[in-house]
């Protein structure tokens, strides 16, 4: 490449979600001159954060990225990543994590829960009708609890939170990691936006950069340790076109629907989303309260049918109750850019005995029974592409000597709960131990 640009660093990271951010900003306060490279921009400032145009701006494909099987992903490309478009809910990880593939993280994770306040809402803004589906599981003998949340009410100008939150925070109550890469660049971590990373540099089964482009104009980035942070379907591409063929072979990601039922009072739509859930952990899935926002639900519905979004009137009235299924490792992340998730054989009877529950729980908090429906499947929180324990070794390093990943792509199973807190402590674990391997 002719007039290309060639930057240095210590520690090049790519990606600016949980993963990126958390290292960037640890290794930065430890001294180290770090690049953190970002895809997208900082949307933050924009008028459209937050809003149904931001949506379509700011997510991969215009929030129109699909499986092969047709399940819809929303994938924000932004600085902050995930943490942009997530509900702000918070769990620890489980206990297998720990007690199977040997790395602990309890202390980064009890670390990181005092450092933002992670705790459910106050009891009088979790909601009355999400609420009302609670006590309508509690009353059927399932333990809902508050969840856990990165949210701080004080912290907004006003609190002003519902399912539009999915599209971004306006009012400023959500933890972003956009915030940790705002103190990692105070620390002296210097951020690109606008670049897209291809490849990594490898010789001699070392990694010595990146390759790719910034702002559409070629670029290198030389550094000793790189460690991707692009999440579970950005990080296994950047590695496939490096020579790790293996990673993108199998993946999780939990398939998620909502069953809908009706009421004629007020229902969850303006209340903040995800207060309650209640984990069933022998059958691997998680119930939560939640809705489409607004604008998508007739949207989401009309890939289930004609009659569907018909339901759209009576959104203000709607009580929902999200499935999250724990899925196994199948499909996979493929280098000529398609997606595979397919349901296996014991997906199906579990999908199907929660969504009973969950008609249960509808009814018992008084929606008619007649009305209730379950949602087209969609997936999220892509991940299990570069497990560890295959691809990675106890400390996230690849098989290639300074090459680390850092991202929902290193979980050796799928978590079947919110990811955000893990890939934390993940982020802290890894940079105290870069610290103390140089």
């Amino acid at each position: 490449m002719t007039n290309e640009l060639v930057l240095h660093a210590d520690v090049i990271i790519v990606g600016s979600g949980p993963g990126g951010a958390t290292t960037a900003r640890q290794l930065a306060r430890l001294g180290k001159k770090v690049l953190l490279l970002e895809r997208g921009i900082d949307q933050r400032s924009k008028p459209y954060y937050g809003t149904y145009l931001g949506a379509l701006i700011y997510a991969d494909r215009m929030s129109l990225l699909f499986t092969q099987e047709g399940l819809n992903i929303v994938r924000p490309l932004m600085v902050g990543g995930a943490t942009s478009m997530y509900c702000g809910c918070a769990a620890p990880p489980p206990d297998w994590l720990k007690n199977k593939y040997h790395v602990n993280i309890d202390a980064e994770v009890e670390e990181t829960m005092q450092e933002l306040n992670v705790a459910p809402l106050p009891a009088e803004l979790r909601g009355s009708a999400s609420t009302r589906i609670a006590q309508a599981g509690q009353a059927l003998g399932y333990a809902w609890e508050p969840q856990l949340k990165f949210m701080q009410p004080a912290r907004g100008k006003h609190f002003d939170c519902g399912a539009k939150c999915m599209l971004g925070c306006r009012c400023g109550a959500k933890w972003n990691a956009a915030e940790w890469v705002d103190e990692a660049v105070q620390a002296g971590t210097v951020l690109h936006t606008r670049a897209n990373v291809l490849k990594v540099l490898i010789e001699g089964r070392r990694a010595t950069g990146v390759e790719g482009t910034l702002a559409g104009q070629p670029f290198q980035a030389l550094a000793d340790t790189v460690i991707l942070t692009a999440g579970g379907i950005g990080t296994p591409r950047i590695l496939q076109a490096s020579g790790l063929t293996q990673a993108g072979q199998g993946m999780t990601m939990d398939v998620t629907v909502m069953v809908y039922g009706f009421i004629k009072e007020r229902g969850i739509g303006n209340e903040p989303p995800m207060t309650w859930s209640w984990e069933n952990l022998d059958d691997g899935y998680l119930l939560s309260t939640l809705i489409d926002p607004w604008l998508l639900f007739p949207i989401i519905n009309t890939l289930k049918g004609p009659r569907y979004p018909l339901y759209w009137p009576r959104w203000n009235n709607t009580l929902g109750v999200m499935i999250k299924l724990k899925d196994v490792v199948s499909g996979g992340v493929f280098p000529d850019g398609k997606i595979s998730k397919p349901l296996t054989a014991n997906d199906r009877p579990r999908l199907a005995a929660a969504e009973q529950v969950c008609r249960k729980i509808l009814k018992e908090a008084g929606a008619d029974p007649d009305n209730m429906f379950m949602t087209p499947l969609r997936g999220t929180h892509p991940s299990g592409t570069v497990r560890i324990g295959e691809m990675l070794d106890n400390d996230l390093q690849t098989e290639i000597a300074g090459l680390y990943v850092c991202d929902a792509s290193t979980f050796p199973e799928a978590l079947a709960r919110p990811t955000v807190l893990t890939i934390i402590g993940l982020g802290k674990r890894l940079a105290q131990h870069l610290a103390q391997a140089h």
